[in-house]
């Protein structure tokens, strides 16, 4: 059959999921894919006594529904289902007790897992909390942030099977006593980089906040009290940071548990890296969504769901889905045999908000969250109807003695869980076009640089045919749309289609969270899903989100204030200032898109500046900092007595990179944070200071020199001229929810589904 794909979803699959050779050449077609991975998923068959021709069939089954885009598998089974390694699983969790020996096992565990393509989570929670005192060795305990570094460190070390960067959960429980370092241990953000952090919530601790009163901090050693907090008081430090960049997010932990199918096997502590698959530890999942956007039918002059087809499609993935776990190939026996105890499977969906605008329902609307509650209610119960129609064919799942449904009358499933909603950052461009999981459209309209730096217009598929339909159409307006993205402010289009086709940050977050709510009222597990909030929300609006999710039954969540991470690449003025202003900052500058490369500024006829000696345990050194007739930073030399050779050559190298930071427009403080506490074997003192190397008197000479200069300057045009990117996105106006620059493409990373995604070519921070 023809494998209908767009140019995007064959560039995603050419570059990370198409086997290739040595040389790094593609050896396989996405027919060829979907064909190994059908064949290897359908194999397993044999162990429970089917025949070839059997199994065939359920071959052709699973590779029709992926050719046709019905629903796709988690990236790991599309990546190594059929080869090699047959690691297929895309979530695990991972135990750590109060022991180096835990900690550092189950740090090597962390290493296969991310090298094999899968995403880990932790609960901290366990660990001792700082400066207790550690008895079998008399030492200090450094607590749980600490040890959160060391895995982040060694996260950065491991490829994950050369195909996307390993992804962590963090979270630490409300009443553990380093609860306020914790919620506070990325409020830089490059700090614990690869880490999503949660705050475990307790319902005990959302009493006490409702009563503004306080509650306890429990050693986790002791098992005791040790302190007592404002509940109000530690829940507002949430907010704040939150606010600030969207970190800590918050997971109701005893909600979670409520929902545990087997107690008896152990509590609920952590999820995985974007919170929406919770699980005991050494336990794993292996997901997978079903794409909504091909499952409607047309009707005389409307349009509607196909429910036979939304059937069918689920009972043949839960059994594809129940056919990995036996595929697999674990990372670890403890996992295999808490994976095969349980036989979670996690199915989801993605193309939600494509599904409602061909439906012409508006997302933000009753009529949609009545329709998410229809829609994911039935695919829980035909998952439920799968589950036990091979229950009777297989057995139930070997942990069912133990499970809340061993009792008269209840299911006989195969497997402990069924439903998840998880982020579908690349396969929904594989699927494409179609939207990513529950979220909504990210732009009705927007530009695509390709390899030739010309701007392409997409147009989301069922806008451009409405556009169509209704006389309305043009190149220039879907190119007017992409400079925002969005279609409220455009006269040429009627209000009806308007109403439809939100973008969102058309959507107030009260309605984000009851869609959140209303698919997770039918998932067994959790719900991954950013509630989008604009750059002008306040704190109270984070805070009445909190409470209003706890209200509606949410397991989690995570909120996003547009351009308030520190990181975002687009931090352009907006329009309504740009009339006043159309310079841009040196810390604008510093974060734009590296579309353009930045090109540093010409050097003068005539400098002036200032020569700064300090002593150093190498020598006296020179530093001399000149300035433009402008005023501005410019360049940076160094000299120190008569040395030469390499320490030469290094300072020599350091003053030219310092120097080519300032012409290029680099925060004057973000070069002295790199330069600050570089230790070599001689420090020295000077003038009561403890000068650490040459990198570090350089930087004390610029801080001392550049810094109340650099800050003085609120609006320095620090280019005479503005780069292309600049222009156009001053003129375009579509910083909207850009929060980074993919490490892949150059292009946007937007914050999406609880994580980070970049349209252009499918990299996924998960």
């Amino acid at each position: 059959m023809s494998i209908k794909l767009s140019e995007n979803a064959l560039k995603v699959l050419e570059k990370r999921y198409l086997k290739k050779d040595k040389a790094g050449k593609v050896i396989e077609s996405p027919e060829d894919l979907f064909r190994r991975v059908a064949r290897t998923i359908a194999s397993v068959e044999k162990a429970y006594g089917k025949n070839e021709a059997q199994i065939r069939d359920l071959e052709h089954k699973f590779f029709e529904m992926m050719a046709r885009l019905e629903f796709m598998p988690n990236s790991p089974t599309l990546m190594n289902a059929g080869r090699e390694l047959s690691q297929l699983s895309a979530c695990f969790v991972l135990p750590i007790e109060d022991s180096m020996e835990s900690i550092f096992e189950s740090l090597k565990a962390t290493a296969m897992i991310h090298k094999s393509g899968g995403g880990t989570g932790f609960s901290f929670s366990r660990l001792r909390a700082k400066n207790s005192q550690v008895l079998s060795t008399g030492g200090i305990a450094s607590g749980p942030v600490s040890f959160m570094k060391v895995y982040d460190a060694a996260t950065q070390a491991v490829k994950q099977g050369g195909t996307r960067r390993g992804a962590n959960m963090g979270i630490l429980r409300v009443d553990h006593p380093d609860i306020l370092e914790f919620i506070q241990c990325k409020d830089m953000d490059k700090e614990i980089a690869n880490f999503n952090i949660s705050v475990s919530l307790t319902d005990d601790f959302m009493q006490k906040l409702e009563q503004d009163g306080e509650y306890d901090l429990i050693d986790p050693h002791t098992k005791k009290p040790v302190k007592q907090l404002k509940a109000k008081e530690v829940f507002n430090l949430i907010v704040k940071q939150a606010h600030k960049n969207g970190e800590p997010g918050i997971i109701f932990i005893d909600k979670m548990n409520q929902f545990n199918p087997t107690p008896k096997l152990g509590s609920y502590e952590s999820t995985n890296p974007c919170g929406e698959q919770v699980l005991l530890p050494y336990e794993s999942c292996n997901l997978g969504s079903v794409n909504l956007w091909k499952m409607y039918v047309k009707k005389e002059d409307h349009y509607e769901i196909d429910w036979q087809k939304l059937k069918d499609t689920v009972h043949c993935a839960v059994q594809f889905l129940d056919n990995v776990i036996d595929a697999n190939k674990f990372p670890l026996p403890e996992i295999e045999k808490m994976t095969r105890l349980n036989r979670k499977i996690g199915l989801g969906v993605m193309g939600w908000a494509s599904l409602l605008c061909r439906l012409g329902i508006p997302y933000n609307s009753d009529e949609a969250i009545a329709l998410a509650e229809k829609t994911m209610s039935f695919i829980l119960e035909e998952a439920k109807n799968k589950s036990e129609e091979l229950a009777k064919a297989k057995g139930v799942f070997p942990a069912f003695r133990s499970s809340i449904y061993d009792k008269p009358g209840g299911l006989r499933l195969r497997n402990a869980t069924l439903t998840t909603i998880a982020p579908t950052g690349t396969i929904s461009i594989i699927a494409g076009p179609c939207s990513s999981g529950i979220e909504p459209l990210f732009a009705i309209s927007y530009y695509r640089m390709v390899m030739d730096q010309d701007k392409l217009v997409e147009v989301d598929p069922v806008f451009e045919e409405i556009a169509k339909e209704k006389g309305f159409y043009s190149r220039e307006l879907m190119a007017k749309i992409a400079e925002k993205g969005c279609i409220q402010d455009i006269p040429e289009i009627s209000e009806d289609v308007k109403k439809v086709f939100v973008v969102a940050h058309d959507i107030l977050p009260q309605w984000h969270i009851k869609m959140q709510a209303a698919f997770q009222k039918y998932t067994d597990n959790a719900t991954s899903k950013t509630i989008n909030m604009p750059h002008e929300a306040t704190m109270e609006d984070v805070s009445q989100a909190y409470l209003l999710a706890y209200r509606l039954g949410c397991k989690g969540v995570t909120i996003y204030r547009d351009r308030s991470r520190e990181e975002q690449v687009l931090n352009i003025e907006r329009k309504e200032q740009k009339a006043e202003k159309r310079s841009i900052t040196q810390e604008s500058k510093r974060k734009e898109p590296l579309a353009d490369m930045i090109a540093p500024r010409p050097r003068p006829e005539v400098v002036v500046g200032t020569t700064t000696k300090v002593s150093t345990g190498c020598g006296n050194l020179y530093v001399t900092i000149n300035s433009d007739t402008d005023e501005l930073p410019f360049e940076v030399f160094t000299q120190m007595g008569k040395a030469g050779g390499c320490a030469a050559s290094q300072l020599e190298a350091i003053g030219r990179l310092v120097s080519l930071a300032l012409r290029s427009g680099v925060e004057v403080k973000s070069i002295i944070e790199q330069l600050r506490n570089i230790r070599c074997p001689s420090p020295s003192w000077e003038k009561g200071v403890r000068i650490f190397s040459c990198a570090d008197a350089i930087a004390r000479v610029v801080e001392k020199r550049l810094l109340n200069v650099a800050t003085s300057h609120k609006t320095l045009d620090i280019h005479s001229k503005l780069t292309r990117a600049e222009e156009y996105l001053l003129e375009k106006d579509i910083t909207s929810d850009i929060i980074g620059v993919c490490p892949d493409c150059g292009g946007a990373l937007r914050h999406e589904e609880g994580c980070v995604k970049c349209q252009a070519c499918g990299y996924s921070k998960c």
